[in-house]
């Protein structure tokens, strides 16, 4: 089901068995000096450090992983099974990686030049790219070698923190991969028992992928490895371009999931939101494409917005439950994040890149996606506001590229969801993003508050319900219908106002003609109802058309639908969708007009309140001057 998958065989990893073998057993390493001595002080693992400084000095230092493992017992001639283990893990990882170097050598014409270099063969160009090629290629290898390590050493106790970042050089492959064994070698020596060992080789990994992360940049020639997909099946290792923990299983997800009967009111917000969560469950992993992005209504994006306590963190716990429900019937993996105040940093760029790795790890094609930023008014701020931290601006900026930048590619295996109290607090470029408009007001009627006290209250009393049938005003189907039937004439009153004129100088809308006029009188009184904003409504038009019932069997067994093929899910799909009619346009419409006005307004509101308390503060202040002037104290 993997795009681009290559396998890795056997006979390929059998041929640097010898090398891989020497790796672990022992080899010379030259090191750059520091001001660490080698003597531990007793009972520690710290060491003194010398008050003359032998940094950037150049020696040579044996390693033998081997040998180091084995002295952990000295009382023991054997190995060990995790002594063992760590050995031909390690092994394994750079027989394996030698491998993946192989490949992508064969993919960039690098074994070519190998040859030509051979005879001295190689001038001009050729030696440039031929160097380039052979650091990238060695950055790929020992980047591949402590990626199977992380997968393959078990998490077994707590990391160590007194680890030394690895010395890479990048000279050949085997060199780099040096840098590894060495600083595993290091990592483990003197371990107190074979659970601190494979933590402390582990966490040497973690530290060695965390560095060659940060070097990424250095090397030229990695496109060719972006996108590239291996497995090894007979260890279970995969490896997905640079993914940031490749391969690593994602633990589950932890959530106080809702159900949509747990939800009273925010009637088309639940009903979009169930939606949603099918509608995500059709992409294909083959054709890496959802086949609601190809016939239309697929939601990408889209904008919460409500008063404090009216249900958007239960909307989320719905979406996220409902998604994690169905991935798990169909054996695919679930990628949740919520990027928060919390991932702002005070460092330069480094908000940026937490938000861009955000955006990356829910767009992984390899896993269906649902992200959430929460309080996005706090999280993204206003290009325009001075007030408004760097970090703050950097991760507006990633998110308007991410979500509609030239480079944005929408495959439909993720959506992501902005809520916030305060809309209008949010740059209106970066809400224009959202395709979709979810007013989430809560319980509104008194059917909705009568449910949900009964919901919320229990069982544990006698008192009696009285003259209610219970949630039937929450049937969805029933409350969504009056809910859009609503949406037929304007709810705010700067739009009521256009609508009205609109139907005295036209009348009820019968053509394209006629609903292009009536965008045209909205954009003369919003100046910020855009092309893109109709654009969002045409996707939302589309949405209605394809609003149609995914029948619950088709997700309560995989083979029934999520596990066909892409062709096969787009004709079961296009059987349902119906034509859209001029009511769903005008409503659609008017509930996304009714978003603008309603932020402009209370941008508007937030506003004139400033300056009310202004003039309140200001008049109070001349009161008291005067008194003051009175009293001779001015």
């Amino acid at each position: 089901m993997d795009t681009g998958l290559t396998t890795l065989r056997e006979s390929d990893i059998e041929k640097h068995l010898g090398v891989a073998q020497s790796l672990v057993t022992q080899f010379v390493v030259v090191t750059t000096g520091t001001s660490k001595s080698n003597t531990e002080i007793a009972g520690t693992r710290r060491r003194f450090v010398s008050t003359v400084s032998t940094a950037g000095a150049k020696s040579t230092n044996k390693v033998g992983l081997t040998a180091t493992v084995s002295a952990i017992n000295p009382g023991d001639a054997l190995l060990s099974p995790l002594q063992h283990g760590l050995i031909y893990k390690t092994r394994r990882a750079a027989a394996v990686a030698l491998a993946v170097g192989d490949l992508f050598a064969q993919q960039t014409g690098l074994d070519a030049l190998t040859k030509k270099n051979v005879g001295g063969d190689l001038s001009g160009d050729e030696t440039g790219r031929f160097r380039s090629l052979v650091e990238s290629c060695a950055y790929i290898v020992v980047f591949s070698a402590a990626a199977y390590l992380l997968q393959m050493l078990p998490e077994e106790g707590e990391p160590a923190s007194d680890l030394a970042e690895p010395d890479f050089v990048f000279d050949t492959p085997q060199d780099a991969l040096k840098g590894l064994i060495a600083a595993v070698d290091l990592a483990v020596e003197g371990a107190a028992d074979d659970k601190v060992m494979t933590a402390r080789a582990r966490e040497a990994a973690r530290l060695a992928m965390d560095e060659l992360l940060q070097r990424r940049a250095r090397f030229t020639a990695l496109g060719s490895f972006e996108q590239t997909h291996l497995r090894l099946e007979s260890d279970g290792f995969e490896l997905n371009g640079f993914d940031v923990a490749p391969g690593v299983k994602r633990t589950k997800l932890v959530m106080q999931f809702k159900k949509p009967n747990e939800i009273i009111g925010n009637h088309i917000a639940k009903y979009q939101a169930m939606k949603l969560s099918k509608m995500v469950m059709a992409y294909d992993f083959d054709r890496q494409l959802n086949p609601f992005v190809e016939l239309g209504g697929f939601l990408f994006t889209f904008i919460g917005d409500g008063s404090p306590g009216t249900g958007k963190t239960i909307l989320i716990q719905m979406i996220a439950g409902m998604i994690n429900d169905y991935c798990e019937v169909a054996g695919y993996g679930f990628t949740y994040e919520n990027f928060g105040v919390d991932q702002i940093s005070s460092y330069q760029g480094k908000s940026g890149q937490n938000c861009k790795q955000f955006v990356s790890n829910v767009l992984n094609t390899k896993t269906i996606g649902f992200g959430t930023v929460d309080d996005i008014d706090q999280v993204a701020a206003k290009r325009s506001d001075d007030r408004a931290s760097a970090g703050q601006q950097e991760v507006t900026a990633v998110l308007m590229e991410s979500f509609a930048g030239a480079n944005t590619v929408v495959r439909g295996n993720c959506a992501f969801g902005m809520f916030s109290n305060y809309p209008e607090n949010v740059d209106d470029a970066l809400r224009q993003r959202a395709g979709a408009r979810w007013l989430v007001d809560g319980p509104q009627t008194r059917d909705d508050y009568i449910d949900i006290f009964a919901l919320l209250a229990g069982k544990n009393h006698s008192i009696p319900l009285g003259d209610h049938e219970l949630f039937e005003a929450q049937a969805i189907e029933r409350a969504v219908g009056e809910a859009y039937a609503e949406l037929s004439k304007p709810q705010e009153a700067g739009m009521d106002a256009i609508y009205d004129r609109f139907m005295n100088e036209v009348g009820e809308p019968k053509s394209m003609a006629d609903v292009g006029t009536y965008l045209h009188m909205i954009k003369t009184a919003e100046p910020r109802f855009t092309g893109r904003a109709i654009k969002n409504i045409t996707d939302a038009i589309k949405m209605r058309a394809m609003d149609i019932e995914l029948p619950d069997e088709w997700f309560e067994t995989p083979d029934v639908f999520m596990h066909k093929d892409y062709d096969t899910k787009r004709d079961m799909i296009a059987e349902l969708r119906s034509p859209f009619t001029m009511d769903m346009v005008m409503q659609e419409i008017n509930r996304y007009a009714d978003s603008e006005f309603r932020y402009t307004d209370k941008s508007d509101n937030a506003a004139v309140e400033g300056i009310i308390r202004r003039e309140r503060q200001r008049e109070k202040a001349v009161v008291e001057m005067e008194a003051m002037k009175k009293d001779g104290r001015w």
